[in-house]
């Protein structure tokens, strides 16, 4: 089973964290279902940014992004060439090791829980 290891956030996981991920579910749902309060504004609809992540490592691993992703991706805060739209971005059979960057488009944050 792949791990997905997150490297420390300041408000979501400062100490960071690492699980055992679920294949064939997004990154966005692992991290929802394992405590990590991700926002997903658009409640994963590939609508917004608010979920971007960076794969710093197992980025191959993942199918390749679509169009609509690609441009969403455009209007991303601290866009990097790893850069995913946790919502789309499906776990496969490799580790991940991710970035959720200290910012995000949507600043006012609200729960989702």
């Amino acid at each position: 089973m792949p791990q997905i290891i997150v490297l420390p956030h300041v408000e979501l996981c400062p100490e960071g964290a690492a699980f055992d991920a679920t294949p064939g579910v997004s990154i966005c749902d692992n991290l929802l279902n394992h405590g990590i309060d991700i926002d997903h504004a658009c409640e994963k609809a590939c609508a917004c940014t608010t979920c971007h992540v960076i794969v710093r490592e197992g980025y191959k691993s993942l199918a390749a992004a679509e169009e609509k992703e690609e441009d969403l991706l455009d209007k991303a805060w601290g866009l990097e060439p790893q850069s995913r739209l946790s919502c789309q971005a499906i776990v496969a059979d490799q580790d991940l090791v991710v970035e959720i960057p200290k910012y995000s488009i949507n600043m006012a944050k609200e729960s989702h829980s």
